[in-house]
């Protein structure tokens, strides 16, 4: 639960700090809390991974490039950027390099045959890409205010996140079961049995 918070610790604060000042502002914020996360970790000897440095890459360039022009606009697509950077990451380096980077960083938790790795790499890369659209529709459209793309980038993105992650858990666990309950050699009895 530390380890969430303190992720989130730039979006709370530019959250905050725009419920106080404006936008531009709010962007300052969360830029000196992005590098002062890996201050941080530097400092206290933690691993940075490497979700905090391309974090911290895209905030800089577009909360940059935000304050530098006074416009909004690269703040706004900084969500997308990100997401469809960490959609694209799991598509390319499946298709280029054979790579499953979600198998890499969930199979010491979970055992899974390759299929549903594979499966579960594309949904995790459809699932950016659609938040990343997502979040274009409620900054640009014109159907939302600035304060409603605020409060959507801080709570409505990372509940998507959460009905998504435990979406996937229940699919993960009912995947593990059936895995568990076939046996290894489809022809044989089970254990026990005539």
């Amino acid at each position: 639960m530390k380890k969430f918070l303190f992720d989130l610790f730039p979006l709370l604060l530019f959250f905050i700090a725009y419920r106080y000042t404006d936008i531009f502002t709010a962007t300052g914020v969360a830029m000196a809390a992005a590098v002062a996360q890996i201050v941080w970790l530097k400092a206290t000897g933690r691993p940075t991974e490497a979700m905090h440095w391309i974090n911290l890459t895209v905030i800089l360039v577009f909360g940059g490039a935000t304050i530098w022009l006074h416009s909004d606009v690269f703040i706004k697509w900084k969500p997308t950027v990100l997401y469809w950077m960490f959609g694209g990451a799991l598509v390319f380096a499946r298709l280029l390099f054979k790579r499953n980077l979600i198998r890499r960083l969930m199979e010491k938790q979970i055992q899974l045959p390759d299929a549903a790795w594979d499966k579960l790499n594309l949904i995790w890369a459809a699932f950016f890409l659609i938040a990343g659209a997502l979040n274009l529709y409620v900054a640009f459209s014109g159907h939302f205010t600035e304060s409603q793309w605020v409060s959507f980038k801080a709570f409505g993105l990372m509940g998507l996140m959460i009905v998504f992650v435990i979406g996937q858990s229940l699919w993960l666990g009912k995947h593990i079961q059936t895995e568990e309950n076939t046996p290894a050699n489809p022809g044989a009895t089970p254990p026990g049995k005539p």
